[in-house]
């Protein structure tokens, strides 16, 4: 009943400003709207049903409380438990001395193709790092220059090359 009223109060609104439905229609309405109390239309109002241009309700989007800021995922929606990972094939690395693919070592063709090394280059350089440890007084520099001057005279010390 009260709907009703409300209903028929609300389209008197409208009429009265529009200006289309006689003055009969617009007594009797009136009337109607006469016998509601004040309390009734408190009621209605705070329902929300005394508004006539009412939005359907439409699912808001959720947006960025700034642009340049990430969106927030809402914590209601269930997280996928597994993940699909493609595993790439891994990478074999191989070492060609060990390797049978690679053949085996030609003792001979190694000496032509780096005698030079071994004849120019390594005696230069060893000579170059016996000056500089002469010259150092530094505990550490002296260290690390003769871990050099070790590693350019082991292959000498090795008799297979």
């Amino acid at each position: 009943m009260i709907e009703r009223r409300l209903q028929a109060k609300q389209s008197s609104m409208i009429v009265k400003k529009a200006n289309c439905l006689p003055q009969k229609m617009l007594g009797e309405i009136e009337r109607e709207l006469a016998d509601v109390t004040f309390e009734e239309l408190q009621k209605a109002r705070s329902d929300g049903s005394h508004s006539v241009y009412k939005k359907p309700n439409e699912e808001k989007k959720p947006k960025r409380a700034n642009k340049n800021r990430p969106m927030e995922a809402s914590w209601k929606k269930p997280v996928g438990r597994f993940r699909e990972v493609i595993q790439a094939p891994k990478k074999v690395a191989r070492d060609p001395r060990f390797e049978s693919l690679c053949g085996t070592l030609n003792v001979e063709g190694f000496k032509k193709r780096y005698g030079f090394l071994y004849e120019n280059e390594l005696p230069a350089e060893r000579k170059e790092l016996q000056k500089q440890l002469k010259k150092s007084n530094d505990p550490d520099v002296i260290d690390e220059l003769k871990s050099q001057i070790g590693w350019i005279v082991s292959p000498f010390l090795n008799a297979e090359i």
